[in-house]
């Protein structure tokens, strides 16, 4: 087992024995089920939104808004079948009534079904596809991060205030993927000459990263995460792109794991995010040093969506006195004020975030490593462009 595994297997037996300074609200402690990808290329999203949720529920000493927790972590291994029989598992034979961790929006649309049909809760921290977010909204899931098209839209904002006309636009060939292609050209008021999707579990892309030279646009969007997207940026750097063909990101794509891990090949590129290490709230200060302290290692986007959720948990759970309700709850999560280290954040009629977006530059530091530097603002209080056919 390695030190990052030893680690956490040890927060997530803190949240069963630990307690905290406060009254405990709950006599039981309250069953989160924690299904996310640990394995494969993308182990390292999962990983971090773990990781961020524990350091939540350590601080706590083992309680969310008081209430004490137990987190039933298990990972996916990427596949959604696999996503539906742990939910199922979970609710059959632990009694799990409250879900969160999913990063893929195939994992979500392929175990959420299963979990409403029990009149259960998903809290979402990552993956948030269009279908739960529009006329198929439901009073039982909540997305905490943000909406799949809506990242993508900031990016499509920032490709068009940059005064890009022609975009070659790539993406994975999943639900999210179309939701990132869909996203960026609804807000990019140039022109896409060329819609290019990759499999899920591509790392090859020079066929791609030819036609784009071919095409010869004046701007690169493309949506890869994890393993996909360090694959992609050290492809397109290596094949002398980079400098020919400027590129636009969203978060997924240019997140701090990511550039660390491409270093030079990351230099320069522009992108928007909700998050960085960089926001100098008191949340957020707190948040970045506790992390690097725990885990040896500093936080990435997905590490901040794994600790806001476990906040707005907390606070829902600290108004229902650790009671899952599904009505109870959602008039908690909905009505509670916390503060994230996002910064500005409420949630919109579908449940989903309204927040601020910003423009990051990755710059290459007098010691050589690359980091994510917050610059414009993009969008001040930013939705979805699906909430308003969702008739909660």
């Amino acid at each position: 087992m390695t030190a990052g595994k030893t680690l956490a297997a040890s927060l997530v037996a803190l949240s069963l024995t630990a307690s905290a300074a406060g009254p405990a609200l709950a006599e039981d402690a309250v069953k989160i089920g924690f299904i996310t990808t640990l394995s494969t290329t993308a182990g390292y999203l999962g990983e971090d939104v773990r990781d961020g949720f524990l350091l939540a529920v350590k601080e706590g000493g083992g309680k969310l808004g008081y209430v004490p927790v137990e987190v039933l972590v298990e990972d996916d291994n990427l596949k959604p079948a696999t996503t539906r029989q742990i939910a199922e598992k979970m609710m059959q034979r632990d009694g799990v009534r409250l879900f969160t961790g999913m990063i893929f929006s195939n994992a979500v649309l392929a175990a959420v079904p299963a979990i409403l049909e029990k009149n259960a809760l998903f809290v979402g921290l990552n993956g948030a596809p269009s279908q739960y977010a529009g006329a198929g909204c439901h009073k039982n899931y909540f997305q905490t991060a943000w909406q799949n098209d809506s990242l993508h839209e900031a990016t499509g904002q920032l490709a068009t205030n940059l005064r890009y006309k022609r975009a070659v636009v790539l993406a994975a060939n999943y639900p999210a993927g179309k939701d990132a292609i869909a996203g960026f050209k609804r807000f990019f008021k140039g022109e896409v000459t060329e819609e290019i999707y990759t499999r899920l579990d591509q790392t090859d892309f020079s066929a791609e990263i030819a036609k784009v030279r071919s095409l010869k646009p004046d701007v690169v969007f493309q949506a890869h995460s994890g393993g996909q997207g360090i694959a992609f940026l050290k492809q397109y750097a290596q094949a002398g792109l980079k400098d020919e063909i400027p590129m636009v990101l969203s978060e997924p794509s240019l997140e701090q794991r990511t550039v660390a891990a491409t270093g030079p090949a990351a230099a320069g590129l522009l992108g928007s995010t909700h998050w960085n290490t960089d926001f100098d709230n008191p949340v957020n200060q707190k948040f970045v040093k506790a992390f690097t302290e725990t885990y040896g290692r500093g936080p990435s986007v997905y590490a901040s969506q794994g600790y806001d959720a476990a906040l707005l948990i907390g606070a829902a759970l600290r108004k229902t006195e650790g009671k899952l309700e599904p009505e109870a709850f959602r008039g908690a999560m909905l009505s509670s004020v916390v503060k994230l280290t996002r910064g500005s954040f409420r949630f919109g009629p579908n449940q989903h975030p309204v927040q601020a977006w910003y423009q990051v530059k990755a710059v290459a530091g007098s010691d050589g490593q690359v980091a994510l530097k917050t610059g414009e603002l993009i969008f001040g209080s930013h939705g979805d462009s699906h909430a308003e056919a969702c008739k909660l």
